[in-house]
Parts: C-alpha cells; structure tokens; sequence
C-alpha cells in the first residue's frame, strides 16, 4: 500500500520560496487542489516573478491589493449596479463572485506593480536582498599571499 500525497498546497499560496518547492514536486508528483479564481505564479529570471490573477469581468475599482506583514491578499468584488440595472440571466457562466486570494510572500519579496490587461490581473514582485543580507567573500591573510574564502 503506497499513500501518495502532494505538498504542493503548501507552496501554491507562496512565492519566493520555489527552491524548496522545487525540491517536493521532484520528489512528489501530484496535482491538487483548484481555487476560485484561477491564477498562475510564474518566475521571470532570478529575481522576477509575476501572479497572474483571471479576473475576467471585473474593473481596477473591483480589485483590491494590499500587503501585510509579508502577505499579500488579493480582494475583489462587483459593486453594486443597483435597481436600474435590467438585465436578466437565461445562463451566466463567467462567475464575478467576490473572491480574496492570500500569497506568502518570502523575505525581501516586494510588490514592483500591478496592471490589469484583457480580464488579467497581472501583479509584479521583485526580490530586492539589501547589501547586508548578500554572501560577502572575506580574504584571507597567510604567508602565501591573500587567498578568498566565500561566505
């Protein structure tokens, strides 16, 4: 009996963290899971990485981001069109239910921007590491000349 699973639930919410992600899906094939709305979390070099929300049917003022203490949620929601509106369903498939979508940010992950392109929220992130937190190399001295050691 082989019980397989998929850790994949625990980084889908995450971004930044893709090292270790990496390391689980090699280790563990499974799709799971699916989430209103659809979104893609994509990496773009080595310090680029773009979500891309489907928002289909939903303008800018809809849509709300915000960051908080390392999370960003993402929010959205029709307003209200009022009695005036008069229009009546025969079949409504595009669903404009509100919705909050919630990303773990990882250390020095930053919102670059955010754009919304053909029913598409695109959410830029950018990882800036400060200078402190980036691997310094240290010389060494010795009779045999300066040597480098990396950190």
């Amino acid at each position: 009996m082989s019980t397989a699973f998929s850790l994949a639930p625990l980084f889908r919410h995450s971004v930044g963290f893709d090292r270790f992600n990496d390391l689980f899906e090699s280790a563990l094939r499974n799709e799971g899971g699916s989430s209103y709305p659809p979104y893609n979390v994509e990496k773009h070099g080595d310090d680029q990485y773009r979500i891309v929300v489907a928002a289909a049917g939903f303008q800018e003022d809809d849509l709300e981001l915000q960051v908080e203490r390392g999370v960003l949620t993402v929010s959205g929601g029709k307003r209200d069109k009022g009695p005036e509106s008069s229009v009546t369903y025969l079949h409504q498939g595009i669903a404009q239910r509100a919705f909050k979508l919630s990303f773990r940010l990882a250390d020095h992950i930053e919102v670059k921007g955010a754009s919304l392109q053909n029913g598409l929220l695109n959410i830029d992130l950018v990882r800036v590491v400060p200078e402190e937190a980036k691997p310094k190399r240290i010389p060494i001295g010795g009779n045999g000349g300066p040597a480098m050691l990396e950190h």
